[in-house]
């Protein structure tokens, strides 16, 4: 981990911590996509095997039976059945809390009603990675809020996926499990092929492959945003343990080489112990590795106080933002950009990885400037509606009609007009 004076950052607006690294063109994968829109089934299977993603003799082999299923059962021990399902149970809590802040409006107005209406979509596919390691928490994250926004089906999918991913998948409520993965998937479901029925939105993480076929796909369907590499930004004073510091940042190294663990703090002296200590804790980290390659490409940045801890952290608009030091909580609510906040040293970020009730599906790659994480509100639309009374559109026609002269569409006058009689 390399150590930066912030006025290093802040004097170099370019600076590689504030770039965002844009998705690159990549004509295979619009290739793979082409060719599954046009030959369906065919080319699920031909690339699936090929890429090794899996092994399909038909369209028949791309779901999970419920023989699947119950095998998967049966060889998962029960103490992580039950440690999936307390998880589950803390996600929807919450996400049945999200859900009651939202609700149906109807006004009436000059005996007319307007209003809107919260609707849940009907098809979702929740996409879960097959790569490194298995994510049977990201099944959780996906399906638990698709199901109690009220989806009608809801759909999961990941390539070489594990027992413990099944069993997740089902507890979760998924209505449909796959085991197809990369490009080909994102296709199948975006489009629709022989055996597949398009979806209406595409959500979870992925590779940059995954994310590319996303972003392409974007339009026939909807999808949640474009996630890469995982990242996690700790501000913290002199005043903390630097193993708890360390292992935060490692948590997030182990994930990829390209991860990327963040530290603002206020003396290099801490800084440096920080470092020291995940030195240590990597020694015996069985995903070394991988860790030590993204720790190493990391960095710390001393900052001269908070204000400036609070300037380079919006600025950068981490995935993750934690928040250890004092006062934290009075604090916080000047930190404006990250995907999911944890507030004080007892919150390790990966509590919200797997169970304390918000989602790890967030915004990387500075995003968050614009958009929060996964949630309930992403599986339902609000459509407005109106119903009119005569005299209310009597009211309505001279205004409109003014407009419609304004805007030279006379044929929206005349539709105006015929009201106003």
């Amino acid at each position: 981990m390399k150590i930066f004076q912030s006025t290093d950052l802040l004097n170099s607006k370019d600076h590689e911590f504030f770039k965002t690294k844009s998705l690159d063109s990549l004509p295979d994968a619009q290739k793979i996509i082409e060719e599954v829109k046009n030959l369906g089934d065919s080319a699920v299977i031909e690339y699936s095997t090929k890429f090794g993603d899996g092994s399909f003799l038909s369209a028949q082999d791309f779901t999970v039976s419920e023989d699947e299923i119950q095998r998967a059962f049966d060889v998962t021990p029960k103490e992580t059945v039950s440690a999936i399902n307390s998880c589950i149970q803390n996600i929807k809590e919450f996400a049945q809390k999200q859900l009651e802040c939202i609700h149906n409006l109807d006004i009436e107005k000059n005996n007319s009603k307007l209003g809107h209406r919260i609707i849940p979509l009907d098809r979702v596919l929740c996409y879960v990675p097959g790569g490194n390691y298995p994510l049977p928490s990201s099944a959780i994250m996906t399906c638990v809020p698709a199901k109690v926004a009220g989806v009608s089906e809801v759909i999961l999918t990941s390539p070489k996926i594990r027992p413990q991913t099944i069993v997740a998948a089902n507890l979760s409520g998924a209505d449909k499990i796959y085991k197809l993965g990369g490009v080909q998937a994102i296709a199948s479901f975006a489009y629709g092929t022989q055996s597949i029925a398009p979806v209406d939105k595409i959500v979870g993480p992925g590779n940059k492959y995954v994310t590319y076929a996303k972003k392409y796909v974007y339009g026939r369907c909807s999808i949640d945003f474009l996630a890469g590499p995982s990242e996690v930004l700790i501000v913290a004073d002199d005043n903390q343990d630097p193993s708890l510091v360390s292992a935060d940042l490692l948590a997030q190294c182990e994930h990829d080489k390209d991860a990327r663990g963040y530290l603002l703090c206020f003396s290099e002296d801490f800084a440096r112990k920080v470092i020291e200590s995940a030195k240590v804790q990597l020694q015996t980290l069985a995903t070394k590795d991988i860790a030590t390659i993204s720790f190493e490409n990391s960095c710390a940045i001393v900052v001269k106080d908070m204000q400036e801890a609070i300037q380079i952290s919006n600025m950068r608009a981490p995935e993750h933002l934690e928040l250890m030091f004092d006062n934290a909580w009075e604090i916080s609510v000047k930190f404006k950009n990250y995907g999911s906040l944890f507030i004080g040293s007892n919150c390790a970020e990966v509590f919200g990885d797997y169970c304390s009730g918000t989602n790890h599906v967030l915004p990387t790659n500075g995003a968050s400037r614009y958009t929060g994480g996964l949630s309930v509100f992403d599986f339902i639309k609000i459509q407005t509606y109106q119903m009119l009374s005569k005299e209310h559109s009597r009211q309505l026609s001279e205004l409109a009609s003014q407009i419609a002269k304004l805007e030279g569409l006379m044929a929206h006058k005349l539709a105006s007009d015929l009201r106003g009689e």
